[in-house]
């Protein structure tokens, strides 16, 4: 009678959780089928035919596109859907973060450059167990609740780029941030108290923010705060002042005294007397300045003259000679080359959205400024010029002979100055004339990822989680400007390693994008033995797969520890290998050394050799690219935390 009871029991109990557990399964499909019906306005073909999104089939058993579950309990952790076009969908926070069996488990959302309106935030923090929380991108309104403050798990927030207005919540709160991006949009009132020692990455660029920037905050540059009119404190040029705090402080403490009617007249005379002599000196200022801008005026077409007379070998004469300690005038007409003697007196430099550069930079500044060459390329050459007025370096990118006008020329660097991403590098000025065209960028001490890929032949040492976090931030950024800028036809066109430099915190910035034209891109594909395209609206994103390739071989490079001259050798030499099946062969050393994850290496090989396909058809779109990239990384970033907390608990 017992054993049949004790039976009973364990039947009664089997049922029940397997009940519960399909139970658990039917809710999860079903919040996740509102969920994607409310994004997608009832599209769910957007994904694609073959998303696995349907009320037949289970999200983690048939592994639905953009869901990733655990693999033990099949709870869904992940929900990435980045890139696609749900201009007319809603993101409703609570139709996930309501649900429980959702909500206890998810820890990775992203719903980045998806073009949703978005509702109901104020249930976020229900999601309690967030690390990853990306919304950039979309056209997200209002003022961001106080629930944000509130998920205490929170290591990456998102925002940037959405129409977001009023004061953030007290996010300082969240002790493991570690990433915060809220550039572009309209938030305001005073930025919060972060731990900034604990920062890899933050960008409140674009906003209203007002006040001071808290401390260590000018551990990141002047570009992550910028275009924020009432914000001041290193490392922005304006500083803030206590006067007025000060005044308010000793008007409160001083006591109140009535003024005779002789006391009020006598100030009053003191007064007028001040004004009329302030008015004067004013006025002997304004014609001193007067003159002297006449002069100085005249004096700059003269020297403009006097450089343009030099002619183009004693130019490069004078470059070189720029390296041993040449005279600053020998060296500044380096810069502006003899070719524009009927030009350059009626051109002028265009001084972008910089901080420090419109705080006093002229075209003359560059002519005496001293200049070292830093390199010669297929496409004009590179100085380091070191500015007194204002104080500060600047790289000039000198190109020759680009088949393309100058109002052309300035119709695209106005544009590209309008499309700004925290992993591009942008234009602080540019100067065209009739034979050549200037770029000046902020000079970027850490230099370029070629010359820390070339340091690891030397010893220097190159962790495989900077690597992948440095692929990560040039796939997002590169994604970003193509959604961006395809329909005006701007790709990037000569993507490498040499061109992508190096903040302090070793953050990628893409340099010199959008310095070809999609005709020009085409030529240089000829050259590398691809396919040639006609230029018709058809083909253009098959041209921009040049860039996918090009991300493709710095992939390689970064696998490999190989730096190629040539980046189709290095794909070539990469497939041979994996043909015969020796893929360890493929990997720098010094990773496997290290101990870094062989199972993620592998998944990034394969993302590379997707991107090196000879076949534009073949290749992956830069979103799908910047997609695995960043989920390759944040596994990553997954198993470090994993191995972190067990050895704490050990």
């Amino acid at each position: 009678m017992k054993r049949v009871f004790t039976f009973a029991l364990l039947f009664i109990s089997f049922f029940f959780i397997f009940d519960t557990t399909v139970c658990d399964e039917t809710v999860t499909r079903d919040a996740l089928l509102k969920f994607l019906a409310e994004v997608s306005n009832n599209n769910s073909t957007i994904l694609g035919t073959n998303s696995g999104w349907n009320s037949t089939s289970d999200p983690c058993k048939d592994k639905w596109l953009g869901v990733t579950c655990n693999a033990k309990t099949l709870s869904v952790e992940k929900i990435i859907l980045d890139g696609y076009d749900f201009s007319s969908g809603t993101f409703d926070a609570t139709t996930i973060c309501n649900v429980e069996p959702i909500m206890d488990t998810l820890f990775f959302l992203s719903l980045k450059n998806d073009l949703l309106q978005g509702k109901n935030f104020d249930s976020i923090d229900k999601c309690k167990h967030l690390r990853h929380l990306v919304l950039g991108g979309n056209r997200f309104s209002g003022s961001i609740p106080q629930s944000f403050s509130r998920l205490n798990n929170l290591k990456r927030l998102d925002i940037s780029n959405n129409r977001l207005s009023g004061v953030l919540p007290d996010l300082s709160r969240i002790s493991g941030l570690i990433e915060f991006e809220a550039q572009n949009n309209q938030l305001s009132g005073e930025i919060p108290e972060f731990d900034f020692s604990n920062f890899v990455a933050f960008n409140v660029s674009f906003n209203n923010f007002s006040g001071s920037i808290p401390p260590e905050g000018d551990s990141f540059p002047v570009s992550r705060y910028m275009e924020n009119p009432l914000l001041c404190g290193s490392p922005l040029a304006r500083k803030c002042s206590s006067l007025s705090e000060d005044s308010e402080s000793a008007d409160h403490d001083k006591p109140k005294s009535s003024l005779s009617r002789d006391e009020i007249l006598m100030f009053s005379g003191y007064f007028l007397i001040g004004l009329a002599l302030v008015l004067l000196i004013l006025l002997c200022v304004y014609r001193k300045r007067k003159q002297k801008q006449q002069k100085k005026k005249e004096s700059r077409i003269e020297a403009m003259k006097k450089v343009a007379a030099v002619d183009h070998d004693s130019t490069t004469t004078s470059m070189d000679q720029s390296k041993k300690g040449a005279s600053n005038s020998d060296v500044s007409s380096a810069v502006i080359s003899s070719d524009d003697s009927n030009t350059a007196v009626s051109q002028s430099l265009v001084v972008l959205t910089s901080p420090e550069a419109n705080n006093g930079l002229r075209f003359e500044d560059l002519l005496k400024a001293p200049a070292e060459l830093l390199g010669r390329g297929k496409h004009g050459s590179m100085y380091k010029v070191m500015c007194d007025n204002p104080k500060m370096t600047l790289a000039v990118k000198r190109i020759k002979d680009w088949s393309i006008t100058g109002s052309e020329f300035k119709k695209r660097m106005q544009k590209l100055d309008k499309i700004r991403h925290p992993n591009v590098l942008p234009a602080v000025a540019f100067y065209s004339s009739r034979q050549e065209k200037l770029l000046v960028y902020e000079y970027q001490d850490n230099g370029s990822l070629l010359l820390l890929l070339q340091g690891i032949q030397t010893g220097q040492r190159f962790h495989w989680s900077s690597r992948l976090s440095i692929a990560a931030g040039i796939a997002d950024a590169l994604a970003f400007m193509h959604q961006e800028l395809q329909q005006d036809r701007i790709a990037h066109g000569n993507l490498k390693s040499s061109n992508i430099f190096l903040t302090n915190n070793i953050e990628p910035m893409i340099g010199e994008y959008g310095l070809m034209s999609i005709a020009e891109i085409n030529t240089t594909t000829a050259s590398n033995s691809h396919n040639v395209f006609p230029i018709t609206d058809e083909n253009v994103g098959a041209i921009f797969k040049e860039d996918v390739y090009a991300f493709g071989v710095i992939l390689l490079e970064l696998l490999t520890g190989k730096v190629q001259n040539n980046g189709i050798e290095l794909a070539s030499w990469v497939v041979s290998v994996l043909r015969e099946e020796w893929t360890v062969e493929v990997f720098d050393r010094t990773l496997i050394q290290e101990g870094a994850s062989e199972e993620r290496m592998v998944n990034l090989l394969q993302v590379a050799v997707k991107c090196v396909n000879h076949s534009h058809e073949a290749r992956p779109s830069i979103n799908q690219v910047a997609l695995m990239v960043t989920t390759i990384r944040d596994e990553d970033d997954r198993s470090i935390e994993v191995s972190t907390s067990t050895s704490t608990i050990i």
